[in-house]
């Protein structure tokens, strides 16, 4: 069992930008394919969509490469006083005070070094990113795919990912939420991605991306390490 006290958040970089830049230069260079739907992508962030797939929204957005927080921002950001209620530093050229992402991007560290975490990093496509939004994610049984040939189920406000990125992003949570205590999982989430972390064993690939970041990030994530030593691939 890994104890949260043992686990450290990224501390290095608190840029959101720098983080993606780091992640499209450094981490998935070589392996240009995106989370959800496996679909690959150019350095210039086009997606060549999977024969089949289709969006019922956001079609712009469907050709264009995003970075999804497997751990939304605002489901870690509203444990934040600056994003629920705003800042004293959070006021606008006109003198308008102002709240939410903004605020807390202004004024609380830990936000940022949360939000530029590359553990939690994934590329998706943009379509899928903006339609899964801040759902959390559940077993959707009977839910058709929203995506075509992708097997990504969104249904009102939950969301169900392929069974083949369920292991990735329960490690991605589990770390989110032990390496930032002020971040609370649900106890209903963390049964969910305590059971895809066992029965989801780590990729190759898993490996290799936790290996790049470990080197840039200067942390590691030790659900990933643990996945990987039991699966034999480290």
């Amino acid at each position: 069992m890994l104890l949260a006290q043992n686990i450290e958040g990224n501390t290095v970089n608190d840029s959101f930008s720098k983080a993606k830049r780091m992640l499209e230069r450094s981490v998935y260079f070589d392996h240009r394919v995106t989370l959800y739907c496996r679909a690959p992508f150019d350095e210039k962030k086009n997606i060549k969509l999977p024969e089949g797939f289709k969006t019922p929204k956001h079609e712009k957005r469907a050709v264009r490469v995003e970075w999804e927080h497997v751990v939304p921002a605002e489901n870690f950001g509203r444990f934040f006083v600056e994003w629920r209620e705003g800042a004293d530093v959070c006021v606008d050229n006109k003198g308008r005070s102002f709240k939410g992402r903004k605020c807390a991007e202004k004024a609380n560290e830990t936000f940022r070094y949360m939000q530029a975490d590359m553990y939690n990093l994934f590329p998706a496509i943009g379509a899928v990113n903006a339609l899964r939004s801040n759902y959390n994610f559940t077993m959707l049984s009977g839910v058709p795919n929203t995506f075509g040939t992708c097997e990504m189920k969104i249904d009102g406000r939950r969301a169900e990912p392929p069974e083949y990125a369920r292991g990735e992003i329960a490690r991605a949570t589990l770390y989110m939420a032990a390496a930032y205590p002020q971040y609370r999982l649900s106890s209903q989430q963390r049964k969910l991605m305590e059971s895809w972390n066992k029965l989801y064993p780590a990729t190759e690939w898993e490996c290799e991306r936790a290996d790049r970041i470990r080197a840039l990030q200067k942390n590691e994530n030790p659900y990933v390490v643990e996945a990987c030593r039991a699966a034999r691939l480290r």
